[in-house]
C-alpha cells in the first residue's frame, strides 16, 4: 500500500495539471490531512504557516532571491506560504526543478490568492535532481517569478559551470512601477574560485549594458571574495553597510553562517532589506523594498 506521505506528494504533483483550481487545493489538503492523521504537527503539511501579520497582497517594489536547496526534504506548500509570507513583486529562486517552480506557482494562487508569470532558467537536465524519468530528466537551475508580466527573456550558460552546469537568466518586468532588467544567478560552487571569477566576468558584461538592473542570485561568495570584484564595480548590495571591506557588517544567509546570497542594486535605491532563516532550505529568504525612482551608485 503506498504511504501517506507519497500518496500527499502524488496529489501535490497532480495538482499542476489543473492549474489555479481552488476546489482541488482544497481537496489536496483535506485528503492529506486524513491521510496523515491528527497526531501529525501542523506544519509537518503545510510547513511554516503564515503568520498573521504577514503580507496579503504582493508589495510592488519587492524583489527576493532564495536558493530553495535541492536535493533536500522540503515540500512546496512550505515554500509557497515562505514566498507568500512576504508577497514580492518578484522572486529569484535558484536550484529550482521546473516541476517545483510549477507547483509553488500553483500554491501561490490557489492557496494564497498571488499570481505570478513564471520564466526558468534551466541549463541542467538531472533526472537525481529533479525526478522524471531517466530518458526524459526534469530540468534544473534558475527561475523568476514576477507579478508583472516578462519579456526579452534570456537564459546563458556559463562556459565553465564548475563541478556542475551553472549559468543565469535575465528578464525585463516592472518593480515599484518601473521597467527594469532583473538577473538571477547561481556561481560555481564553494571552493572554486577561479571558475567564479571567470563566471561573473560573462555577468557583469551584460548587467554593464543596463543603467538600472537588479542582480539576485546565489554567489557561492563572500563579500569581500576576489571574483565578485567586476559586480561591485557595477552595484552595490541591498545593505548599504555591507562592503566587500566591511568586515562582519553583511548579515549571514546560509546555515553555515556566510554571506552567499545577494540583491545587488545598480541605479536604484534600497529602501529596507531583511534576512529571514526558513526550516525550508539551507540559505535564508532575503527580500528587499526599492525605489526605482531614485539612483544609488556602487
Amino acid at each position: 500500500m503506498e504511504t501517506s506521505d507519497a500518496t500527499c506528494i502524488r496529489m501535490e504533483e497532480a495538482m499542476v495539471l489543473v492549474r489555479g483550481t481552488r476546489l482541488l487545493a482544497g481537496a489536496v489538503v483535506v485528503a492529506c490531512m486524513v491521510l496523515v492523521g491528527p497526531s501529525a504537527p501542523s506544519d509537518a503539511l503545510f510547513g511554516r504557516s503564515v503568520p498573521v501579520d504577514a503580507v496579503r497582497d504582493v508589495v510592488p517594489n519587492r524583489v527576493m532571491t532564495w536558493n530553495i536547496c535541492n536535493p533536500c526534504e522540503a515540500g512546496n506548500v512550505g515554500r509557497a506560504a515562505e514566498i507568500a509570507t512576504y508577497a514580492p513583486q518578484v522572486i529569484g529562486l535558484q536550484e529550482a526543478c521546473v516541476r517545483d517552480v510549477e507547483m509553488i506557482r500553483d500554491y501561490l494562487k490557489s492557496l494564497h490568492g498571488l499570481e505570478y508569470h513564471v520564466e526558468y532558467g534551466t541549463v541542467l537536465r538531472d533526472w537525481g535532481r529533479c525526478g522524471g524519468a531517466p530518458w526524459n530528466p526534469g530540468a534544473f537551475g534558475q527561475a523568476v517569478l514576477s507579478a508583472a508580466p516578462m519579456k526579452d527573456a534570456v537564459k546563458v550558460e556559463y562556459p565553465d559551470g564548475g563541478s556542475e552546469d551553472r549559468g543565469y537568466m535575465a528578464v525585463t518586468t516592472m518593480v515599484g512601477g518601473q521597467p527594469l532588467r532583473v538577473f538571477n544567478t547561481h556561481l560555481a560552487q564553494r571552493r572554486q574560485e577561479a571558475v567564479r571569477a571567470d563566471q561573473t566576468r560573462v555577468l557583469a558584461a551584460d548587467v554593464a549594458r543596463h543603467d538600472r538592473a537588479i542582480v539576485l542570485g546565489d554567489f557561492n561568495a563572500v563579500p569581500d571574495a576576489s571574483e565578485l570584484a567586476p559586480i561591485w564595480a557595477l552595484a552595490a548590495d541591498t545593505d548599504p553597510e555591507c562592503r566587500p571591506l566591511s568586515v562582519g557588517a553583511c548579515k549571514t544567509t546560509t546555515d553555515w553562517q556566510s554571506k552567499f546570497d545577494y540583491v545587488f542594486l545598480r541605479g536604484i535605491a534600497p529602501l529596507r532589506h531583511r534576512v529571514q532563516s526558513t526550516p525550508f532550505s539551507d540559505h535564508d529568504l532575503l527580500h528587499t523594498d526599492v525605489d526605482p525612482a531614485f539612483s544609488a551608485g556602487p
